[in-house]
């Protein structure tokens, strides 16, 4: 037998609120410093607006070749005229459909009246692509941006799709299945997207 005043007292456990409240402290101030150090190291070009993050952006989810096309134009190296490349920094910029203003993002999505016919059914909500509009954090606004690159094919190589002659809405229609444009990802799919991950790259 062990007397029991040598056994040394068991130490109570901190309330269940309080570890958490250290752990999510914990946690928040290891983010913060981290992305801070990242930031300075690694600093990002003064063309791109958009705030460094941690974690993959939720557009991401949407499939490879959206994605992609997403990402490039939130870059402003993408397709659109008015986006400068290397090997051909004197280009027109002017937007190939309208002709009205360089082809921006923005003027893409929200200006162009070439594409303005797809707007009230496909960009509902869809007001703003600056860094900090809600569109990079809603799931159903990114899903209708998706579908409206798709139908206009907005921001595709020129080789796919000509501005001259972008495909017809019945060939992107959203009611009936068809088969994907030849260069689409294996993993991008109308009408439905393939959004596995978003739901755990929120909670990042």
């Amino acid at each position: 037998m062990i007397n029991s005043h040598l056994v040394c007292p068991t130490p109570s456990l901190p309330r269940q609120s309080l570890m958490d409240n250290t752990y999510s402290a914990l946690k928040k101030r290891v983010r913060e410093t981290l992305l801070a150090e990242w930031s300075s190291l690694c600093q990002t070009p003064a063309y791109y607006l958009h705030p460094a993050a941690l974690s993959l952006r939720p557009f991401m989810g949407l499939g490879k070749f959206v994605a992609g096309r997403i990402h490039q134009m939130r870059a402003g190296k993408s397709h659109l005229a008015a986006d400068p490349t290397m090997m051909s920094p004197d280009t027109d910029t002017s937007c190939a459909r309208c002709g009205l203003e360089p082809e921006t993002f923005e003027h893409a999505i929200l200006s162009c009246p070439s594409r303005q016919h797809s707007w009230p059914r496909l960009l509902h909500g869809v007001t703003d692509v600056g860094p900090e509009a809600p569109l990079w954090s809603s799931l159903p606004l990114l899903k209708r941006l998706a579908t409206f690159i798709g139908v206009t094919s907005t921001g595709f190589p020129p080789t796919m799709f000509p501005p001259s002659t972008p495909p017809s809405s019945s060939q992107f229609s959203l009611s009936t299945p068809r088969v994907p444009p030849p260069g689409f990802s294996s993993f991008f799919r109308w009408p439905k997207f393939r959004v596995a991950g978003f739901s755990l790259l929120c909670l990042m």
